[in-house]
């Protein structure tokens, strides 16, 4: 499974969710969405703008955790 750790970053940053949604142009619904791990696609664009404005790698935002559920694991 894909994990998202933007909250982390953030944090490490300082930025607050109003911050990031003002300076990447979404919406706090959809950041929320991203954050909390519940979104099923992100732009490329978008994941551009977000590193853009954390100054980080989308690998600090996201990592991959192997499902315990899995069957193939």
């Amino acid at each position: 499974m894909i994990i998202t750790n933007l909250d982390v970053v953030m944090a490490q940053r300082k930025m607050s969710l109003n911050e990031l949604s003002r300076r990447v142009g979404i919406t706090l619904a959809n950041l929320s969405i991203l954050k909390t791990g519940k979104a099923r696609a992100i732009r490329l664009s978008t994941l551009n703008a977000i590193c853009r404005a954390l100054d980080c790698t989308p690998g600090e935002i996201f990592e991959y955790r192997p499902d315990p559920l899995s069957e193939d694991n």
